[in-house]
């Protein structure tokens, strides 16, 4: 396992290309992440290394909201579901926690949820153990288990029913439950049981476990079910999901109610009436952690009031009324041995220091991500000096952080011990994979390769983009068989269309068939080709995000799918948009995007290399529209509403919130496509700009009227 140690720039010192540079960098560095963590149980970071990553793209993203890539880490929930275990589309999506990290955060988690209800009066919080498992599903019907799942993505699981049916924390059968009751928790493995397992794996002359919720993962993955069997699982209960009726009216009565009908819950779970009662309930916890007998990263805080649960809702990834307040972690010193080099899709140079290996609170580290050459040469982001102006050269003696409040990094280096003959880095001007110049634009941190389309390192990670997970995720095509198929001189994928051409390709090349290749053979190549063939009819929203243009993640392509709903729509706004044209206003005024969004959008879209690209591709594919929301009876569903002015009784944030969940459009900005203008108090241009267009205005309490608030 290693640690990972990007930039020290503090966020509020990032110009807005060094911000967009740095939110690609963790974008990559967090899927890998996921897919080791959730889908491999192999993580390669430690939870501390992911937990300041993550927060670091949080805060980015937070200052600089117009940047948010589609493929965001803050929207991304879980991981992929591995191959052999059926899958479980959870009816309730299963959510990650935002994390806090500081006292401040805590704080500022209560005032954020008091805004957005307007609430001045007591809030009630429960505080619990974060147990450091894995998230399962129980669903029972008429009182009987009849399904359990893992979270995977969020959406789908993994189906480990006969699994569960083994542990002893599971209730087979329940007495006066729900009729349909989806139970949600974390299945763990104690220090003891760990410790006594292990102890069996080395008798039996097996592999032993790393931490005890490697053990945990592991265990209940097994396609054989004796094998959970015979290890220790256990199970708290902490959640629920789909329910028939509701289990009670807060937080707190619903867990007790878990444990009257037989459930595990946490003891040290407690009724919280202030934020600083969560601080001092941490602190206790914290003492005790060693004590506890299982493994906890953090205290998670929730709003008691479920009614308020309901108001606050969700996020794209993670529940408003939530947070998880995570333990720091720990430093250490080692030699660094290398400085690499890495191209990016985006051509972006990311140097990589390769460590002398160290262990730090308990992991491995080897490798630390070095950002940009300003930070090897301990330079700001303004110029200013970082680590005291104290560069990094190959041969250092470096300290490697590892801390909650800041992503790991290589915090110092002890200059007493640098060699004699260290040399200052020199960061290259030309790519290592194609040799084309690579330029650093005025105010950006990174250096790019200028190569574009024919450096083979942003071709290869372009593919890799293009068939993962949240994009086309072609089952058999991952990033080792994509870069096989780049190198391949009488098969070769160079662009994503060529995907699609491979099996009528492979049928005119008798002599050199893709079946009779290493690796390769008659089912597995029929398998590739199936689904393949299985792709070639995606939505909108993934196609659009498939594409990697710049800036656009996951959230960002659905946002525009959700706006042009169709290809043939998108495809003409984002072809035609340039500044001051209709198209362009058209574009900057859905809510979430901005100029930078639009220009990386319109340039990418009017740029005739990637445009043919891109026109082959849509040729091999059908590229289903976006279906519209199921609101029967909305007043406003099909609508596009601007909010200007103050709202006193519903926050900006509610509101809009309401407003989309009843089917309608939120833009930032007015328009001749505005169906209606909610103003408060306070309105100006806005106002002004819907009554020059004629455009309905409404005050607040008409708005609530209509959503239904009154």
């Amino acid at each position: 396992m290693t640690t990972l140690s990007p930039d020290t720039t503090d966020v509020e010192d990032l110009t807005p290309a060094a911000a967009r540079a740095e939110l690609e960098r963790l974008a990559a560095k967090l899927s890998a992440a996921n897919l080791a963590y959730h889908t491999l149980d192999a993580p390669e970071i430690t939870d501390a290394d992911y937990d300041a990553l993550k927060r670091r793209n949080t805060a980015i993203e937070a200052r600089f909201p117009d940047l948010k890539r589609a493929d965001s880490p803050s929207d991304q929930v879980g991981g992929a579901v591995a191959s052999g275990f059926g899958k479980v589309t959870h009816r309730v999506r299963m959510l990650s926690l935002e994390n806090a990290f500081t006292a401040a955060e805590v704080t500022d988690f209560d005032d954020r949820i008091r805004k957005f209800l307007n609430h001045a009066g007591p809030l009630d919080y429960t505080a619990e153990p974060k147990i450091d498992g894995l998230s399962l599903s129980l669903r029972y019907e008429n009182g009987r288990l009849v399904q359990a799942a893992t979270r995977g993505d969020g959406e789908t699981g993994e189906n480990v029913t006969a699994n569960a049916l083994t542990m002893s924390d599971i209730p087979k059968v329940l007495t006066g439950a729900p009729i349909v009751l989806e139970v949600r928790g974390e299945a763990y493995m104690s220090h003891a049981d760990f410790a006594a397992l292990n102890e069996r794996q080395v008798l039996s002359g097996e592999k032993t476990f790393a931490n005890p919720r490697n053990a945990a993962a592991g265990s209940l993955r097994q396609l054989d079910a004796s094998i959970t069997a015979a290890r220790p699982l256990r199970f708290f209960a902490y959640s629920w999901g789909d329910l028939s009726e509701p289990l009670a009216a807060t937080q707190q009565g619903a867990i007790q109610r878990l444990a009257v009908l037989g459930f595990q819950v946490n003891p040290e779970t407690v009724l919280c009436h202030s934020p600083q009662d969560l601080l001092a309930h941490y602190a206790r916890i914290e003492a005790q952690r060693a004590t506890l007998g299982y493994d906890i990263d953090g205290v998670v805080y929730k709003v008691n009031d479920l009614a308020l649960q309901a108001r606050l809702g969700l996020r794209s990834s993670t529940p408003r009324w939530a947070i998880a307040h995570k333990f720091a972690a720990e430093l250490a010193w080692t030699r660094l041995l290398a400085i690499d080099i890495q191209v990016g899709r985006t051509g972006a140079l990311s140097p990589v220091a390769r460590l002398q290996p160290v262990t730090v609170g308990g992991v491995v580290v080897s490798n630390a991500t070095l950002h940009n050459e300003d930070y090897i040469a301990g330079r700001g982001a303004k110029g200013g000096p970082i680590r005291n102006g104290k560069d990094i050269r190959v041969g250092d003696w470096v300290q490697v952080y590892r801390a909650g409040d800041v992503i790991p990094k290589i915090a110092d280096v002890d200059l007493t011990q640098r060699p004699a003959d260290a040399q200052p880095y020199v960061f290259p001007h030309s790519c290592p994979d194609c040799g084309s110049p690579a330029l650093r634009d005025e105010g950006d941190a990174v250096r790019r390769c200028t190569g574009g389309l024919i450096c083979p390192a942003q071709g290869v990670e372009r593919l890799k983009h293009f068939v993962s997970r949240a994009a086309f995720d072609i089952e058999g095509l991952g990033a080792k068989q994509v870069e096989m198929f780049f190198k391949d001189p009488d098969l070769p994928i160079r662009t994503p269309a060529d995907i699609f051409t491979l099996a009528s390709r492979d049928a005119q090349n008798p002599l050199k068939k893709l079946k009779n290749r290493d690796g390769f053979g008659d089912r597995s190549v029929t398998n590739l080709f199936a689904a393949i063939e299985a792709k070639r009819a995606i939505p909108l929203d993934r196609f659009i995000f498939a594409l990697g243009i710049r800036h656009i993640g996951e959230q960002v392509a659905a946002l525009l799918a959700r706006h042009y709903m169709t290809w043939d729509q998108f495809e003409a706004g984002a072809t035609t948009a340039a500044p001051g044209n209709p198209a362009w206003a058209e574009l900057t005024a859905i809510d979430g995007i901005g100029d930078v969004v639009a220009h990386s959008l319109s340039e990418a879209m009017q740029n005739p290399a990637e445009r043919a690209a891109i026109d082959r591709l849509v040729a091999e594919l059908t590229i289903q529209p976006v279906a519209p929301r199921m609101t029967q009876g909305s007043p406003v569903a099909g609508l596009t509403l601007v909010f200007t002015g103050t709202l006193e009784k519903m926050s900006r944030s509610e509101a809009k919130a309401r407003a989309e969940a009843m089917g309608a459009k939120v833009a930032g900005s007015v328009s001749a496509k505005t169906d209606l203008v909610i103003a408060g108090p306070g309105a100006g241009s806005k106002a002004k700009a819907a009554e020059a267009l004629g455009i309905r205005i409404i005050d607040e309490d008409a708005w609530l009227t209509l959503a239904g608030a009154t």
